[in-house]
């Protein structure tokens, strides 16, 4: 044999294994692409009826935020005419009660009135003005020493 038999040989070995080499990687790769198109369909087949179940929720979810915003709206319409009845109320009722019961007072303090007290007027104690200020006028001595004068 001679030399360029043996290199020939060698190439042929090694160009064999090569092939061999290949031939694993590729029947790997075709075993993975298969399993990745077994997984692709089976996603497929479970994401087509989650996105119809997401679908038919959002629209559930529409319907009941569009109920919610009418029920919103006839709370703020019941508001505003509460509020506008209690104004009416008060000041339909509000001046007339205030005069009977101011009047009731009145007449409750005339009745309970002794009969000296109601000749005597009442008289204020004396306060001394300060301009933007009110100052009480001095206490009796006696009332601040207990009365011993």
């Amino acid at each position: 044999m001679t030399g360029g038999e043996v290199a020939g040989i060698l190439v042929a070995v090694f160009w064999a294994i090569l092939v061999s080499f290949l031939a694993v990687v590729l029947a790997r790769l075709a075993q993975t692409l298969r399993a990745t198109t077994r997984l692709v369909t089976e996603v497929t087949e479970q994401a087509v009826p989650l996105l119809s179940d997401a679908s038919a929720t959002v629209r559930s979810a529409q319907t009941q935020l569009d109920r919610v915003d009418a029920i919103a709206t006839d709370v703020q319409e019941v508001t505003s005419n509460a509020s506008a009845l209690s104004t009416t109320v008060a000041s339909t009722f509000g001046g007339p009660l205030v005069k009977v019961a101011a009047f009731g007072y009145g007449v409750r303090r005339a009745m309970s009135r002794r009969p000296d007290e109601a000749a005597a007027p009442r008289t204020k104690p004396r306060t001394k003005v300060i301009p933007g200020r009110r100052v009480p006028a001095a206490r009796d001595k006696s009332a601040r020493w207990g009365g011993k004068g």
